[in-house]
């Protein structure tokens, strides 16, 4: 595959995990291990750059990377719910079966419903990395930080 496919597909991925133009990105677990290709295409899809977890405003969809070592899932998305716009969207992305950090996808599914979000979509992104978008609850909370 050429560099110019391989580009094409990561930004497919953007789009396929529900990234929208003009949206504000927050990245959360950043770590030497994440897939740079992706954050790219997201970042080009947006139009703008990924804001980190020092961000002091309320994003319209937070890009969370977590790993098993990582602490409790259920917590780390409550925390992201906090970063989000009302009817934001949390991309969760997670290691791939065998690789370090995994996570079975029925604790995905668990922490995602114990924290009040529904998952509408996963795919694979990459060769490491799984994808699962999480939705808030329309109406379910009023924006900002906690």
């Amino acid at each position: 595959m050429s560099a110019t496919a391989d580009h094409a597909e990561e930004r497919t991925l953007a789009v396929r995990l529900g990234f929208q133009p003009g949206q504000v990105v927050q990245e959360i677990g950043y770590d030497e291990d994440t897939d740079q290709d992706l954050r790219e295409a997201i970042e080009e899809h947006a139009g703008t750059e990924l804001v980190d977890e020092d961000y002091d405003d309320v994003a319209d969809a937070v890009l969370l990377w977590f790993r098993d070592e990582d602490g409790d899932l259920t917590d780390a998305l409550v925390d992201a719910i906090g970063f989000l716009e009302e009817d934001g969207m949390i991309c969760l992305l997670t290691p791939k079966t065998g690789r370090d950090g995994y996570i079975e996808p029925s604790d995905i599914s668990e922490a995602a419903r114990t924290a009040g979000l529904t998952q509408t979509k996963t795919i694979s992104v990459g060769k490491d990395w799984n994808g699962s978008r999480l939705a808030t609850p329309k109406g379910a909370k009023t924006g900002g930080r906690r």
